[in-house]
């Protein structure tokens, strides 16, 4: 049963970037309408090409043993989800707190959108916060 999927992003860390890029873009493989809402860090860090990077030792630790696993890094899989169908978005007011100009973002992002177009786009969609 296809649906509508959005990851609201805030922290664009290797542990919250893996979980909503693994589970993204498992969700467009398997037909879901997937959307990734980038805000504050994670935008800063999607733009900067800095999106799923590992913070600390532990995150570094965790990165390499996905590494020695195979597993791709986050940024890949958001790239592979958005090759699926997947829209990277964000709110034009958030873009403009963290210091953007929405227009400047067009190849970073697939739309930068209004608060209440966002909000009706997620009316009947399955919605997690990473």
């Amino acid at each position: 049963m296809a649906g509508r999927v959005f990851f609201f992003l805030q922290h664009a860390t290797y542990e919250p970037a893996f979980q909503a890029a693994s589970m993204g873009i498992t969700a467009a493989a398997m037909g879901d309408e997937v959307y990734f809402v980038f805000a504050f860090d994670a935008l800063r860090q999607l733009v900067s090409g800095g999106f799923g990077l590992p913070h600390g030792e532990r995150e570094r630790e965790e990165f390499a043993r996905a590494e020695a696993l195979g597993v791709p890094p986050p940024a890949r899989m958001l790239e592979e989800a958005r090759a699926l169908g997947a829209k990277l978005i964000a709110c034009d007011t958030t873009v403009r707190i963290c210091g953007f100009a929405p227009e400047a973002l067009e190849r970073t992002l697939d739309e930068v959108m209004g608060l209440a177009s966002l909000w009706r786009l997620t009316q009947g969609a399955r919605t997690l916060t990473l």
